[in-house]
């Protein structure tokens, strides 16, 4: 039985149904070729009230992923916005939310054109707590470079933020639990570290910050920038370069980057300890400068939080 945490609403296309009500058709595009794009965020709770993080961002993208893929919807990011606040609220979730919204091909036509599928979307909105369990964000986690490959440019696009595309992740990370690791490390075709099976990473030498540059086989995360950014901040060099796996073994500090890891140390990469198998001082900063932001402890220099409150687009709920 899944102990998934289930809420009482979701909304879909423009009406707020049951849970189990938000169903599809088995003959549904998505479920046959995975063409579906969706987001991410998370929403939290602070001494101000419940807080999007980057919520324009993360929407920005999914129009693009969903551009990317040639689909098309109708609601603005404002309506999606109200209908995410008002499930918020129905579902109790002021204290703190992940945020789900997806396009994706619902029942139309059995061939793999797309084109006489329609696009629906659907939000959802739950409680989930860290990605990789509460301990994880201070003693971290274990790691092994996946046997998995991520995709070569030009194969299908990785700057979508596409349902299909995560298979080649599931992958990873079956691997890695089946062979007793917490996380999986995915090079490209090219044999250079990308990324987590759903995180961007970054690793620490010698006081600065190393991460993989965009080379068009990782999603180019919303976290990976605002960590990349919060270094700034704090005075920590940032270098965005071709990082080869070597570099894995010989760094001081890893850590993982994403909207439900947020961030995460990985305290071993193939049994091979990283620094002091612990988290390091570097990621312990940008952790905690992270967590202040989004938790409204610590100002907002960026403006990346935004008030989850209705902006009266009239999205029909």
């Amino acid at each position: 039985m899944s102990d998934f945490p289930a809420t009482e609403w979701i909304w879909v296309d423009g009406e707020v149904v049951p849970w189990k009500e938000a169903t599809l058709h088995v003959m549904s595009h998505v479920v046959h070729y995975g063409s579906s794009v969706f987001e991410g965020m998370r929403c939290y709770g602070t001494d101000q009230g419940p807080m999007f993080f980057r919520y324009e961002d993360h929407m920005k993208r999914l129009r693009e992923s969903a551009a990317i893929h040639r689909m098309t919807y109708q609601w603005t990011d404002d309506q999606l916005g109200d209908a995410t606040c008002d499930l918020i609220v129905r579902n109790g979730l002021e204290q703190g939310a992940y945020v789900r919204p997806i396009a994706l091909r619902g029942f139309g036509a059995a061939g793999v054109d797309p084109e006489e599928s329609p696009v629906q979307v659907f939000i959802m909105v739950w409680e989930w707590g860290a990605y990789l369990g509460a301990e994880a964000l201070e003693k971290g986690v274990t790691a092994c470079v996946s046997s998995w490959f991520r995709p070569a440019p030009n194969t299908h696009p990785t700057m979508a933020k596409a349902g299909g595309n995560y298979l080649n992740s599931s992958l990873m990370k079956v691997e890695a639990k089946n062979n007793g690791f917490d996380e999986a490390i995915a090079l490209s075709v090219e044999g250079l570290v990308s990324e987590g099976s759903g995180q961007n990473i970054f690793l620490v030498k010698d006081g600065a910050l190393y991460t993989p540059e965009v080379d068009g086989t990782f999603l180019q995360g919303i976290t990976r920038d605002s960590v990349i950014r919060l270094a700034e901040d704090l005075g920590i060099p940032v270098h965005e370069t071709r990082v080869p796996r070597e570099f894995l073994y010989g760094a001081d500090e890893v850590f993982f980057v994403g909207t439900a890891s947020e961030v995460t140390p990985v305290r071993s990469v193939d049994h091979w300890q990283v620094g002091d198998g612990c988290r390091g001082p570097i990621t312990a900063r940008i952790q905690e400068r992270f967590l202040a932001v989004v938790g409204g402890e610590h100002p907002d220099r960026h403006g990346w939080l935004t008030a989850a409150v209705p902006r009266g687009a009239g999205v029909g709920t």
